[in-house]
């Protein structure tokens, strides 16, 4: 079958190679090429995109295409300054102006003078910055730290956030002036789960890259797996395909892996890509009353299981002891496995042992009139409350013993009163 590659003009397939973008997504093309016709105009420009998704190789391409190329390129974390600090590392500081400041510094508005430069994580700038860059951008003068002499740069400035700007705005922790200064041309990468192929694409590149870095022969992915990799929905997006993969270029090198193999890798809180949620969620977006439907069904499965096993028990008596012994199951035929797709409250690789000494001293309904059927939350509830009771009451134990969450668990132990 032919596949129809996107049309790539000579610009973007330029900066794809200069920076080492892998990826054919129109969503992704479409980011570049903007970036590339905005960079010979001197705007400034907003990024926008999740956590992960490469948002650092845009305000680069933009740096590289500009009039400014020759000039500096400085990027700057503004997440990872202390709001102590952040104002003298962006402006600089006068001699004596705080405790510590033995002398003058330059700061990289004034370093770049002429270039661009890159506010990464703009989003976590404390308010009084924010009002010090504006300035910047509206009139490029700035005043050091413990000076009060006006100075000019002449800067592009980039900038980055991963932060929904708008409801920032709404809650008053960014300026709404900064905002629309800033994003005066705005480019929004797009997560890797929307990628399609490319996120194949990019584990073999990584594959490739780890088996040559660490000298081992190079892992493949069948079929199963690649089709996993692109249902995944990637929480920490290319940065987290690329910390899965090398993981396995140590540990599988050589090996060729199936889905089952990928999924060792892969976080098991994190769900597969489904774009369409139903169901009701929580406050905080999680989606309770799917839990619940998947915690009942597997109770109904092994309440299921546990009947036909103690019919065959049963069964066995009334035919004699002979025919029991040829008849009766196996102590390791009587295991029940709980499906590993499940998810609940019980241990997915966990075995039940139902022994005959355990079933055939129980009466049936049948036999017993005043025979009570547990109901499923009286069956959740006893298995909390004999877990938290092995645990010491330890709840995260107890989490991890019944393969769930500590806030499932505090909710459990809420809703069924059961604090010890």
């Amino acid at each position: 079958m032919e596949i129809n590659l996107p049309d790539i003009s000579p610009e973007v397939q330029q900066a794809k190679l200069r920076f080492g973008i892998v990826g054919n997504a129109p969503s992704l093309l479409a980011a570049i090429n903007r970036a590339i016709q905005v960079a010979p105009i001197d705007l400034s420009v907003l990024i926008t995109g999740e956590s992960g998704s490469g948002k650092e190789f845009f305000p680069q391409i933009i740096h590289s295409f500009s009039a400014r190329k020759h000039s500096k390129y400085i990027a700057v974390n503004c997440g990872a300054i202390p709001e102590g600090t952040i104002d003298s590392e962006l402006f600089g500081h006068e001699k004596g102006s705080f405790t510590g400041a033995v002398g003058s510094r330059k700061g990289y508005f004034e370093e770049a003078d002429g270039g661009t430069i890159f506010l990464d994580e703009v989003a976590e700038l404390p308010l009084t910055t924010q009002a010090r860059l504006l300035r910047v951008l509206e009139s490029g003068e700035f005043i050091k730290v413990g000076s009060s002499t006006v100075q000019r740069t002449n800067i592009r400035v980039v900038a980055a956030t991963n932060v929904d700007m708008l409801k920032a705005v709404e809650e008053g922790r960014f300026r709404e002036d900064l905002f629309y200064r800033l994003s005066t041309v705005h480019i929004s990468i797009p997560p890797l789960r929307d990628r399609g192929s490319d996120i194949t694409m990019l584990a073999r590149k990584f594959a490739s890259d780890f088996a040559e870095r660490y000298r081992m022969p190079s892992m493949t992915l069948d079929d199963s797996a690649q089709r996993l990799l692109q249902r995944y929905r990637w929480p920490g997006n290319v940065r987290q395909l690329k910390n899965v993969i090398e993981q396995m270029a140590l540990f599988e090198a050589g090996s060729q892996l199936t889905a089952d193999d990928l999924e060792q890798y892969l976080p098991a809180h994190s769900a597969v890509y489904t774009p369409t949620v139903t169901g009701q969620a929580g406050e905080d977006g999680y989606n309770y009353n799917r839990e619940r439907e998947l915690i009942f069904n597997m109770i109904f499965r092994m309440q299921r299981e546990i009947d036909s096993l103690r019919d065959a028990l049963q069964k066995t008596q009334h035919d004699g002891p002979r025919q029991a012994t040829d008849v009766a199951p196996s102590r390791s035929l009587m295991k029940y496995q709980a499906p590993e797709e499940t998810e609940s409250i019980f241990h997915p690789h966990r075995t039940i042992d139902v022994s005959p000494e355990e079933t055939t001293d129980a009466p049936t309904p049948e036999a017993d009139p005043h025979h009570h059927v547990k109901t499923l939350e009286e069956t959740e509830r006893d298995t909390i409350r004999r877990s938290l009771e092995n645990n010491g009451g330890r709840r995260k134990l107890t989490a991890q013993e019944l393969n769930i969450s500590e806030r499932t668990l505090y909710r459990k132990i809420k809703e069924y009163g059961l604090d010890l």
